[in-house]
């Protein structure tokens, strides 16, 4: 991520293998049933485990998180629906998004008229299974297709959820990269929800694969790789960092950056942070259409790094927003949804963004005074023929003009509307030819 590296995104190789790479991880998460607490997202930490250096934390239910408490943990081991001649017509092993999360246990036997006040489906979308969730009131039920409802004959079925909801953890993941100063960038991935490709296994996942490059490479900022519960484990880290918060420069937090939308991105709640400002920079430059939106107090967990109390510079990157395509929270959010080359794109932009943090500073000209004659150094017009050496002779003149001890080199950028890395390029090349110095 130093001065010598180059953006991901400008190697179109390695970002096929990236995403490749990411994809996997993807898929070897994907099975797992993970609820806010359990042995599922226990589970997934030790896989991402397997790829990176992660502490687990568990912190015990009852323990304070902000204004809220860490609740019973869930532990489930069968979900099932059986008609009177004793065959399952639904099965939570068969797909996790059967049964609602955080179900109470229950062994009964009732008619269908009863027992279908207890099922959700989706009638819109008949051939698809919906995700629930009762987090924080004891209630029970199932999810099941909408058409495959319709096609159950009446009569006695029994409802079994073999679970517990007692006394327990709850549980999070950390990977921590120190840097060259104790600055810190904050990368989050909610980590709480079952049988789904791109609203929770590609963040984690493209994050993962993420803290496993930067492991290996010069950084100036520290990074910290969260993988938490939605809300309640951001509220949970928050409630129980304070040192670590009070160190975070920059942040993004990561969901549905599999398929083939947007790219779309919410800005923090200051609305001018760095990071802002380099991803509104990077998807600009790189992307036909992106959607770029003002914070507001609702989404994932950029809204509890953004809350009053801390406002932290963390914004939300996705590629489709959340809740605007019809696979959102339904079993259609499955692997074959999110593709290899799109996690490689979101891998892309997010490394380019993180390289525009990385690199940015202020510069002063040594000669200020008019303009450096150039081509006695070599470097004005030194490329006879290249086609792009009208550019970079621009990008000297823009360097040199702006470098006025005020302006950065993503000011730089942006009034020359050219990327960043071609700027920052160009300033280390001025800087090697001593036309310019930077700023402490």
């Amino acid at each position: 991520m130093g001065e010598a590296s180059k953006p991901a995104a400008n190697a179109a190789g390695a970002e096929a293998d990236a995403g490749a790479t990411i994809h996997a991880i993807a898929a070897e998460i994907f099975p797992l049933c993970r609820s806010i607490t359990g042995d599922g997202v226990r589970e997934t930490l030790r896989r991402l485990g397997r790829h990176i250096p992660l502490d687990v934390v568990e912190v015990e239910s009852g323990s304070p998180a902000c204004d809220w408490t860490v609740p019973n943990e869930w532990t489930i081991r069968a979900a099932y629906i059986e008609n009177a001649a004793g065959e399952r017509i639904v099965d939570f092993r068969a797909n996790p998004l059967h049964v609602m999360s955080y179900s109470v246990a229950v062994d009964e036997v009732m008619p269908l008229a009863e027992l279908k006040r207890l099922i959700f489906t989706l009638p819109d979308q008949p051939d698809l299974i919906p995700y629930r969730t009762s987090y924080y009131e004891p209630r029970w039920g199932f999810c099941m297709a909408h058409r495959q409802l319709e096609t159950l004959p009446d009569g006695l079925y029994r409802a079994v959820i073999d679970a517990d909801l007692a006394p327990g953890h709850l549980t999070y993941g950390e990977c921590y990269l120190a840097g060259e100063t104790s600055d810190e960038v904050l990368l989050s991935a909610h980590i709480c929800h079952p049988g789904m490709a791109n609203d929770n296994c590609s963040g984690l996942a493209l994050l993962t694969f993420l803290a496993s490059q930067l492991a290996g490479e010069r950084r100036r900022y520290s990074y910290r790789f969260l993988f938490a519960p939605g809300t309640i484990g951001a509220l949970t880290w928050l409630a129980r960092s304070g040192e670590a918060v009070s160190r975070i420069r920059h942040g993004l937090v990561l969901s549905c950056v599999g398929d083939g939308g947007g790219p779309y991105y919410k800005r923090s709640r200051r609305g001018n942070a760095a990071i802002d400002r380099a991803m509104d920079h990077v998807l600009r430059l790189n992307s036909a259409a992106p959607e770029i939106v003002d914070f507001f107090p609702y989404g994932y967990d950029e809204r509890q790094f953004c809350s009053p109390g801390f406002d932290l510079p963390v914004g939300l990157f996705q590629r489709s927003r959340y809740a605007s395509f019809p696979e959102y929270h339904t079993s259609a959010d499955a692997m074959d949804f999110i593709a290899p080359g799109h996690l490689a794109e979101s891998y892309g932009l997010v490394r380019e963004a993180l390289f525009v943090i990385e690199n940015d500073r202020v510069y002063r000209n040594l000669f200020p005074k008019g303009e450096p004659q150039l081509g006695r150094r070599g470097l004005y017009d030194a490329l006879g023929g290249d086609p792009k050496g009208a550019d970079k002779n621009l990008a000297m003149l823009w360097v040199l003009n702006l470098s006025d001890g005020v302006h950065s080199l993503l000011d730089i950028a942006e009034r020359a509307k050219m990327p960043f890395a071609t700027i920052f390029a160009t300033a280390m090349l001025l800087e090697r030819h001593k036309l310019i110095a930077p700023v402490a």
